[in-house]
């Protein structure tokens, strides 16, 4: 552990409240004897006016700023504005949704300090409202969040909501700004360091994810991150299951089943997904049959499947 190291907490925000996160990791900053901080809040354009208002209750905190930008740049660029206005030698980034959910958390990252980035993941309450479709997906998904599964693959299952970083390494690799939309913008990143040859260490470390958007607007942003994988296909090969799996159906020439049951029964499949009993495996078919659509109406080839 750096023995004084010099922080700065950057949460990017867009209409959203983080003043519990913010709370919560300012106070277990101040517990931390000699430890040098900041904490930058970035919002992003937000539209909702009294998001705006209760965030800026944060700039009464010592060591707390909340600076807003007048129109939304997007996921990517946000958080590299907070890299440049930050001061600290170390960036920690935090989504605006997450939560603190251990006591240890920032002490956590500062015992594990060193040439890697890490990536501390992300943990799901025991219990999730009644008919999310979000809760259930990301529950199906969560042993993917352990550290052991994680490490096999460090650069591509490393996400943005949790990580610390060097500020050097940030600026000198900073997240592609063409990702303006939902989705994928940390998968190139983690390709990027990757070839950069900037190791990613996973490490126990999570935030807690618990809160989740209504079905409709969780199908909205699925469609969306499919269509930024789509635009961004030739540069995530080898990085996204996704397009692994849709190279395996066109080798198994399977592609035209699932490209059938979206245009058949896609409008059901997704008015059962919006309502109050949704199905994992459903939304798994509409996600594989959504993304296999685009490439019949952009006209794009899926390519060759190789054998890893």
């Amino acid at each position: 552990m750096l023995t004084s190291p010099h922080i700065s907490i950057l949460i990017p925000t867009y209409n959203d409240v983080c003043v519990d996160l913010v709370k919560s990791l300012h106070h277990q900053a101040v517990s931390l004897p000699n430890l040098s901080f900041e904490v930058l809040v970035g919002d992003d354009g937000s539209t909702d006016m009294a998001m705006v208002s209760a965030n800026r209750t944060l700039e009464a905190l010592p060591h707390c700023r909340v600076l807003r930008r007048e129109t939304n740049i997007g996921r990517a660029a946000i958080r590299n504005f907070l890299a440049r206005e930050a001061r600290g030698e170390w960036l920690l980034f935090a989504d605006s949704h997450m939560s603190v959910v251990r006591d240890n958390y920032l002490s956590t990252y500062l015992s594990c300090l060193g040439d890697a980035l890490l990536y501390g993941g992300y943990a799901l309450p025991t219990e999730g409202p009644r008919g999310s479709l979000r809760y259930l997906y990301e529950l199906s998904c969560i042993k993917g969040q352990e550290v052991e599964v994680r490490s096999r693959a460090p650069h591509a299952r490393f996400h943005t909501c949790n990580f610390i970083v060097r500020r050097e390494v940030m600026l000198a690799h900073p997240l592609d700004e063409r990702f303006r939309r939902y989705g994928y913008e940390d998968v190139l990143f983690g390709k990027t360091l990757e070839s950069a040859g900037v190791d990613i260490k996973h490490v126990d470390n999570p935030l807690g994810f618990n809160r989740f958007e209504p079905n409709e607007r969780f199908m909205k942003k699925t469609e969306e991150g499919l269509q930024t994988l789509y635009s961004f296909r030739e540069e995530l090969t080898d990085y996204s299951r996704m397009l692994a799996v849709c190279r395996r159906l066109k080798a198994l020439h399977l592609s035209w089943l699932f490209r059938g049951i979206h245009r058949l029964a896609g409008t059901r499949i997704r008015h059962l997904l919006t309502g109050n009993h949704p199905s994992v495996f459903w939304f798994k078919v509409y996600r594989l049959g959504y993304f296999l659509d685009l490439y019949r109406r952009g006209q794009g080839e899926i390519g060759s499947y190789r054998k890893s």
